[in-house]
C-alpha cells in the first residue's frame, strides 16, 4: 500500500472517531435522567438552604420555588419588597419550606457586607446566581445601547463558596446566555457580560472540582420572561418553570449546559453559522425589525386581554 494511501486511511479514520465521539456525547444529552442519575436528596444533601438572586420573577423565582419542593429553605434576593414578599408566601404555601426576604440592589456597591451578615449562619449548599439586565430588548448598536450593571456573580461565589469548601460540597448555578456562545452584534454588551459569567464560572468549576463543588454556567436561549417580552411558550422558547426543571437534569452534564434539548441544538447551529452571515448589516436590520415586530404583537395581545 502506498504511503498517500496510508495517509488518507488514517485521515479518514481520525475524522471518523472524532465525529462519533461527538455524536456520542450529544447523544447523552437527548436522554439526562439516564445519563447523568441524580439522588432524589441531591439537593439537600449539599445544605440546609439555597440562594437564589434576582428570584422575584422569572428564571430566578422558578429556581426558588423548585428547589423548595426539593426540600430545600431558600433566601430569595431582589430590589422588590413586596414581590419578594408574595414570593415567599406562595413558596411556604406550597411547599412548606422556609423563606428568607432580602431586599437589595446588586448595581449598589456598598450592599454585599449587608448580605453576607445576613447570610452569615446559614448552612448554604445552593447558590443560584440569576441577577441580569438586558440594557435594550430592541437590538441596538453600542452607541445606542444603556450602560450594563455591575456584575454580581463573582462577589456572591466569594462570600459563600468558602463554607462549601469547608464542608466539601455544594453547587453553584450561575445564569448566563446562549447568545454568549459567539461574539452577538447588536447585543454586544449583554453577551459580552454573558461571556465574563461563562468564563469565571468555568474556571471555578476547575479550581473547587476536587473539592466535591459543582459550579456550572446555565445559558438558556428562549425562555418566556420579561427580559424576553413574555413571548408565547414553544419547542424552543419554555416557560421559566419547564426550563429550570429540565436545566437540574443536566446538573452533572459538565461546566456548562444550555438547559435542554431543543436549545442544545440551538448553541449547535449558532456556533456553525458563518460569522460573515451573521455580522452582515442586514442580518443586523433583519434581527432588529424582528424583535420590534414580536413587541409590537405582544403589547397588542396584552391590550386585547386587558380589555
Amino acid at each position: 500500500m502506498e504511503f498517500s494511501e496510508q495517509f488518507f486511511i488514517c485521515v479518514g479514520t481520525v475524522v471518523f472517531v472524532y465525529y462519533g465521539v461527538k455524536l456520542l456525547i450529544f447523544s447523552r444529552m437527548l436522554f439526562p435522567k439516564l445519563c447523568f442519575p441524580l439522588p432524589n436528596a441531591f439537593m439537600t444533601s449539599m445544605g440546609e438552604w439555597a440562594v437564589v438572586t434576582g428570584s422575584s420573577e422569572g428564571i430566578g423565582r422558578a429556581y426558588a420555588f423548585e428547589l423548595a419542593k426539593r426540600g430545600m429553605n431558600v433566601v430569595i434576593m431582589s430590589r422588590n419588597k413586596e414581590t419578594l414578599d408574595q414570593v415567599a408566601a406562595e413558596i411556604t404555601d406550597t411547599t412548606g419550606r422556609n423563606v428568607k426576604v432580602i431586599v437589595t440592589d446588586f448595581v449598589k456597591e456598598n450592599v454585599f457586607g449587608e448580605i453576607e451578615d445576613q447570610l452569615r449562619d446559614l448552612n448554604i449548599g445552593v447558590l443560584v446566581n440569576n441577577v441580569g439586565i438586558l440594557p435594550n430588548y430592541i437590538p441596538s448598536k453600542f452607541l445606542d445601547s444603556k450602560e450594563l450593571d455591575q456584575v454580581s456573580e463573582d462577589k456572591m461565589c466569594k462570600m459563600i463558596l468558602p463554607g462549601m469548601e469547608n464542608r466539601g460540597k455544594g453547587l453553584i448555578l450561575n445564569v448566563s446566555s446562549g447568545i454568549a456562545s459567539i461574539p452577538f452584534p447588536m447585543y454586544t454588551l449583554y453577551a459580552a457580560s454573558k461571556v465574563f459569567v461563562e468564563r469565571f464560572s468555568q474556571g471555578l468549576q476547575a479550581e473547587y472540582k476536587d473539592k466535591g463543588i459543582i459550579i456550572q454556567v446555565v445559558a438558556p436561549f428562549g425562555v418566556s420572561t420579561r427580559m424576553a417580552a413574555f413571548q408565547q411558550t414553544n419547542m424552543v422558547t419554555l416557560s421559566p418553570e419547564d426550563f429550570v426543571q429540565r436545566s437540574l437534569l443536566y446538573l452533572r452534564a459538565g461546566d456548562k449546559t444550555y438547559g435542554n434539548v431543543s436549545h442544545i441544538i440551538m448553541g449547535w447551529v449558532l456556533q456553525h453559522i458563518p460569522l460573515k452571515l451573521l455580522y452582515a448589516e442586514a442580518t443586523q436590520r433583519s434581527l432588529n425589525n424582528y424583535v420590534k415586530r414580536k413587541t409590537s404583537s405582544h403589547a397588542s395581545s396584552s391590550c386585547t386581554v386587558a380589555h
